[in-house]
């Protein structure tokens, strides 16, 4: 679940002010045909490129939800840093890309009902013997994030705690595995996935923070695209169709909270 760094100033603003002016954004859609969907397109497995073409969790929700829209999903590729600008400058409709809902980020966005539900988790070394089950155990150690996301902001607040910052995760986890951090932080389903994709001797550690949630951010000012899209989700949920695509990639229903799985 990603959640930026970047500069919010004068963020709000503009996006009410873009919105005031302009038509519900679901006319568009409906007229062109497709959902604009920005994505990184370098996040497995939410998005990411298989032999040139998108593909991943993301991907694949992206699609369901435009046909039950009745429209095509539409993508767009560009980096996180930038990505909720390009939302608020209207160059795209939505994004999927693991937004975590945040208070700063209501200010300015509108989001959809949930689509994932995680919690932060360590990943550890495989013969690690030490039992980190906070991030206050981890004082006096190193641990490795991703650069710019809630994770990096976590491990800072945490006094004595050496945060290293990455690009990714193979990054981290290069050091991880050579002993140039102690431990790394990343969403629980990343985790999993990486532990599961790794050919690197690493392991699963603890969850260590709060349940956090991940949904379609849209520019305010637009009820009726985010009423569309709840619905949409509403019926992929109500029908079977959202599990499918989450079993594909996660082997279970990442809609619900890990103690309901």
């Amino acid at each position: 679940m990603k959640i930026s760094t970047s500069l919010f100033a004068g963020l709000a603003l503009a996006t009410a002010a873009l919105a005031t002016h302009a038509a519900d954004l679901l006319d568009g859609v409906k007229s062109r045909g497709t959902l604009r969907v920005a994505l990184e397109g370098t996040y497995p497995p939410f998005n990411f490129k298989d032999k040139g073409e998108l593909a991943g969790f993301e991907v694949d929700l992206a699609k369901l939800i435009a046909t039950k829209l009745g429209v095509k999903a539409e993508f767009t590729t560009t980096e996180w840093s930038g990505i909720l600008a390009g939302l608020s400058a209207g160059k795209y409709d939505v994004i999927l890309n693991q937004v975590g809902v945040t208070d700063q980020r209501k200010q300015a966005f509108d989001f959809s009902e949930p689509y994932t539900i995680s919690a932060p988790q360590l990943i550890l070394r495989k013969n690690e013997t030490r039992e980190f089950r906070n991030l206050e155990a981890l004082k006096g150690l190193k641990l490795g994030v991703g650069q710019g996301t809630n994770f990096e902001q976590k491990a800072k607040a945490t006094p004595g705690v050496e945060v290293r910052s990455y690009p990714g995760a193979p990054e981290y986890l290069q050091d991880l595995a050579a002993k140039r951090i102690d431990a790394a932080l990343n969403d629980s389903l990343m985790v999993n996935y990486l532990v599961k994709t790794s050919p690197l001797p690493i392991k699963p550690g603890a969850p260590v923070g709060d349940v956090e949630k991940s949904a379609i951010p849209v520019v305010k000012g637009n009820p009726q695209l985010l009423a569309a899209l709840n619905k949409a989700l509403a019926d992929a949920f109500k029908d079977g169709s959202f599990k499918t695509v989450s079993v594909k990639w996660f082997g279970v229903d990442v809609s619900k909270a890990p103690s309901e799985r």
